[in-house]
């Protein structure tokens, strides 16, 4: 009975709040709810308000025509205005814009309707685990409400142990990408808006009492001393004990679990191969608590500055790298490990060792798929442009975004730098903002360097990077376009560049942009002349920035852009990608890929 009353309460609970967030998912025992939805446009929200605009999901009895009940009449003189059985269908995970002609522009709610059957035994528990919803979801199933989310890139679970049933359960998801000013994106963003589902929705049946969370990383400047924490969801001090096994390494680390359902430990290594770039070595590591066996294959490295070096395995390193979006080559927003596979290797055939993904927490897929190619990531949140940096509530939705991405990628061993922002407008309030972001991150995660994309400003010709932000930053780094946005190219070399902060330095955008396959002089703009003139030049110039430790030139692949309207050019692409959204490499790709042989040769 106990045991009973304990299920109930935590599913009842999982009504309201989310649970916290469940890490590792891929090697867990799931379900997946991917495939064909049925969908109801509703930009007015008929489903969601009544006419006198009172919301149905505070009603005690919520009424029928709550899209979220899934109702269908009883007799032939009900009025009852939907029927998602008799409504289009679409792909999930996958946006609306692409897959939908007439939603290509669409920004609004759309409601998405799963139905499903589910045989869950009475000694487990169930979980549903969202991969991403832009922008803002209410997720509801079988008409009562789990719970809202807000944020477009990152994961967010609840329990529905005591909702879901053996037949005919109906999972209904409101989703609405409507842009606001208060928003982490604000309303202003050179990216596509892609609304929907778009990221793998799964169900993950779990034990009464299961390892929720870990961390399992070599410590903060120490290369013989891996440490962490284990972290029990529904903790009984009677199971007070968890094994860590890496088998390679000949540990079997007994762990004792507190009170609190969490048990920290540092266990010594005297021999062991250190991911790298050259040498991507994943470590197949179990975790056993009960009857569970949690898999995962992690890499151990040390990431560090000194002065202006970066240091990987106390080893000075330079960037060569690449700035990325999350797009397909459909012109869709990307999701599957083909499509992350295809950017990545496109990264490695440039000669990175580096990519930079932005805006945003990109798909889980291509950090692992990181992982194992040997690339270094830069991770963004999406504080970018003008955010309200005076708004409460707007620092606490950056903040939220930035714990669920530091809590599902953290054992990644690819990632080195948790960015905070991308040319972010200085004032005092942002200053404030981005600081308390930074002392956050490294409250949970001391393991990694921490950085922004900042602006510059010219002082009698003189390039100064010194954002006062900078002093808070493990990296400074900045977005520069000389000639694209102001500047002569023809005078790149001489251009000179200063900054106060004794750190590594890293060119985080430059570029320009060109159609592929038009062809002219090399100052005729949108030619592949131009660009890789541009290339050239801007490549002399940044030699000489002081304390240069890497770079992420903008961007590897064109993608779409509402803001991008110049006919027969851009047609709503953001033209600066070294390859087309066609798959053609531009001719400053092998600029780029000339300048990279050579660096890493160095």
């Amino acid at each position: 009975m106990k045991k009973i009353l304990i299920l109930v309460f935590l599913a009842t609970f999982a009504i309201t709040e989310a649970q916290g967030l469940i890490t590792n998912v891929s090697n867990r025992n799931t379900t997946s709810l991917n495939g064909v939805w049925n969908y109801i446009v509703d930009p007015y929200e008929t489903g969601y308000y009544s006419f006198h605009h009172d919301e149905y999901d505070k009603q005690k009895k919520p009424s029928n025509a709550a899209f979220f009940n899934n109702y269908h009449a009883v007799n032939k003189q009900e009025l009852v205005e939907y029927d998602f059985d008799k409504s289009p269908q679409i792909n999930i995970p996958g946006d609306w814009n692409s897959q939908v002609p007439e939603l290509k522009f669409y920004e609004g709610n759309v409601w998405f309707r799963k139905s499903f059957d589910y045989d869950l035994k009475a000694s487990k528990r169930l979980f549903i685990y969202l991969g991403a919803i832009n922008y803002k979801a209410d997720v509801y199933l079988n008409g009562k409400k789990l719970g809202t989310h807000e944020g477009g890139f990152t994961p967010f679970n609840y329990e529905i142990t005591a909702i879901v049933k053996p037949k005919d359960n109906y999972l209904v998801i409101k989703a609405d990408n409507t842009r606001h000013k208060e928003d982490v994106p604000t309303i202003n963003t050179d990216w596509w808006n892609y609304g929907g589902i778009t990221r793998d929705i799964l169900l993950i049946e779990e034990n009464e009492s299961f390892v929720e969370d870990y961390n399992i990383q070599l410590k903060k400047g120490n290369q013989n001393l891996i440490s962490g924490f284990i972290k029990i969801n529904n903790f009984n001090s009677s199971q007070d004990q968890a094994i860590i096994s890496i088998p390679e390494l000949k540990i079997n680390y007994k762990l004792k679990i507190g009170t609190d359902g969490i048990g920290n430990f540092e266990i010594p290594v005297k021999k062991i191969s250190y991911w790298s770039p050259e040498n991507p070595k994943l470590y197949e590591v179990t975790i056993d608590f009960k009857e569970q066996k949690l898999r995962d294959a992690i890499g151990f490295r040390t990431i560090e500055t000194q002065e202006d070096k970066i240091l990987l395995n106390g080893k000075p390193i330079f960037l060569r790298g690449i700035s990325i979006h999350e797009e397909n080559a459909k012109g869709g927003r990307a999701h599957t490990a083909e499509d992350a596979l295809r950017l990545l290797n496109w990264a490695k055939e440039l000669g990175c060792n580096y990519v930079r993904l932005a805006h945003y927490p990109h798909n889980e897929n291509i950090i692992r798929l990181a992982d194992q190619l040997g690339l270094m990531v830069w991770e963004e949140i999406p504080v970018y442009w003008t955010v309200e940096f005076e708004n409460n509530k707007t620092y606490q939705n950056a903040e939220n975004q930035l714990t669920a991405a530091i809590t599902r990628d953290k054992n990644r061993a690819s990632i080195i730098i948790w960015s905070m922002a991308n040319e972010t407008p200085v004032s005092d309030a942002r200053n404030t903002f981005i600081k308390n972001l930074v002392a956050h991150t490294k409250s949970i995660d001391n393991s990694r360097l921490v950085s922004a994309a900042l602006l510059t400003r010219h002082v009698n010709g003189v390039g100064m990077i010194d954002d006062e932000i900078g002093k808070s930053l493990d990296i400074i780094a900045f977005n520069q376009y000389l000639g694209w946005y102001g500047g002569n190219l023809e005078n790149a070399e001489k251009a000179f560049w200063e900054t106060p902060y004794n750190k590594p330095v890293i060119v985080s955008e430059f570029g320009g942009g060109a159609k592929q396959g038009l062809h002219g002089e090399k100052n005729e703009r949108w030619t592949e002349e131009y660009q890789e003139y541009l290339y050239i030049q801007n490549l002399k110039m940044i030699e000489k920035i002081p304390h240069l430790s890497g770079l992420s030139p903008w961007i590897l692949v064109d993608f779409r852009s509402p803001k991008r309207l110049l006919p027969g050019i851009q047609d709503g692409y953001n033209r600066k990608g070294l390859i087309s959204n066609e798959g053609f490499k531009k001719k400053a790709f092998f600029v780029m890929k000339e300048w990279y042989e050579k660096k890493g040769k160095e």
